[in-house]
């Protein structure tokens, strides 16, 4: 049996706990998640999905993760599980799994899977059914994804470790925005802050440049910053698979009057979405203060993005760059629990600005903690 670096036994546990009481309330025998996420939440362990791995937790039997055989060492380092099945590359893993289940008694077994999973081709669940005739296949939704809106303390502190990371990384990488320079270079020194404070090697987010009013998101350039120039600087740190992220814009040169003023509005209406937001607080009713002050405002004729969304854990090999088990947007009628964390973002005129944030027992916290506005260079 593994030991995660980062987390104990005992929150595994509790996991294990939480996830087992929505396997009973569901009434099924057995559980199969293949999304890294998932994976990675309930057994410390997840990897790519080049050739296909799953763990499976049953209510009463020993649970066990089934993976190719190269990634079997490592799967048994870092996770509390310690049957850990294999095959090799060339192999089929749906035999390895039917026999697993078999071993357990759950041949016939009603079995829990999401659905939705990205994981799970079409092609794979008719393999499984037609290796398993007599189970039955049930959908317990995100089950997981849903667990993982509330953070432990530890997930907490990591978040808390993240949002520093992004802090200091935007500062290190605005610094770098200068006329003759490169949107590389921003992404280089964000990179290097990132390992140089204990975060993980990933990417460090978009940063972006450009003259006009809605370039969040677009694609890199390779032409030198000019005068006149904003730098759209969106980073997403992650340690140990948790990630705080954070929106800031430079400037190269006084920013136009314009721009001014929708950075202006942008910061009052975010400023009093964050402060709304506390337990029981309905998410639609977040989201409206920035959406309808917007429109109202003219600086968009629509919204038609949401303006935030849930932080936490991500996989390395994840195809989601972001969470968006729970979105705000006007439809979104669920009430915000306390240790659920969010990205806020918003843009418009040509500004954007963006913090993660933690819902306390009473209100909410700041994890990222930069002055909100414009970085300008001269």
């Amino acid at each position: 049996m593994g030991q995660h670096p980062y987390f104990t036994r005992a929150e595994y546990d509790g996991r294990l706990a939480r996830l087992k009481a929505r396997m009973a309330a569901a009434k099924v025998d057995a559980a199969l998640f293949d999304e890294i996420e998932a994976m990675i939440w309930v057994t410390g362990f997840g990897n790519s999905a080049n050739r296909w791995r799953c763990a499976v937790i049953p209510m009463e039997a020993e649970p066990f993760f089934l993976i190719r055989a190269l990634d079997a060492g490592i799967c048994r380092d870092r996770s509390w599980i310690e049957d850990v099945p294999s095959y090799r590359d060339w192999e089929d893993p749906i035999p390895v799994l039917a026999a697993k289940l078999a071993e357990r008694g759950l041949a016939e077994a009603r079995i829990g899977l999401d659905f939705e999973s990205y994981g799970m081709s079409v092609g794979r669940f008719a393999a499984m059914r037609a290796a398993l005739p007599k189970a039955e296949f049930v959908d317990l939704g995100p089950v997981i994804a849903e667990l993982r809106l509330i953070k432990s303390p530890t997930e907490i502190e990591l978040l808390r470790r993240a949002a520093a990371i992004a802090d200091q990384a935007t500062v290190d990488a605005a610094a770098v925005c200068v006329v003759g320079s490169y949107q590389r270079d921003a992404s280089k020194r964000a990179q290097m802050t990132f390992m140089e404070m204990g975060g993980d090697p990933y990417r460090p987010g978009p940063i972006t440049a450009g003259r006009g009013w809605n370039f969040l998101h677009a694609p890199s350039g390779d032409e030198p910053l000019q005068k006149g120039d904003v730098v759209h600087i969106e980073l997403t740190p992650r340690i140990h698979g948790y990630s705080s992220r954070i929106m800031r814009n430079v400037v190269l040169g006084p920013p136009e009057p314009g721009r001014q003023r929708a950075m202006d509005l942008l910061i009052e209406l975010q400023d009093r979405q964050i402060a709304a937001m506390k337990p029981g607080a309905i998410a639609s009713d977040i989201d409206a203060i920035l959406r309808r002050g917007v429109i109202e405002s003219g600086l968009r004729d629509s919204y038609d993005n949401i303006t935030g969304y849930t932080l936490g854990l991500y996989g390395d090999a994840g195809p989601r760059t972001s969470d968006f088990t729970r979105i705000l947007h006007p439809q979104a009628h669920w009430p915000m629990e306390a240790a659920m964390v969010f990205h806020i973002y918003a843009s418009a005129g040509g500004a954007a600005i963006s913090e993660s944030v933690l819902i306390t027992e009473t209100g909410s916290e700041r994890l990222t903690r930069l002055p909100r506005g414009f970085v300008v260079n001269a």
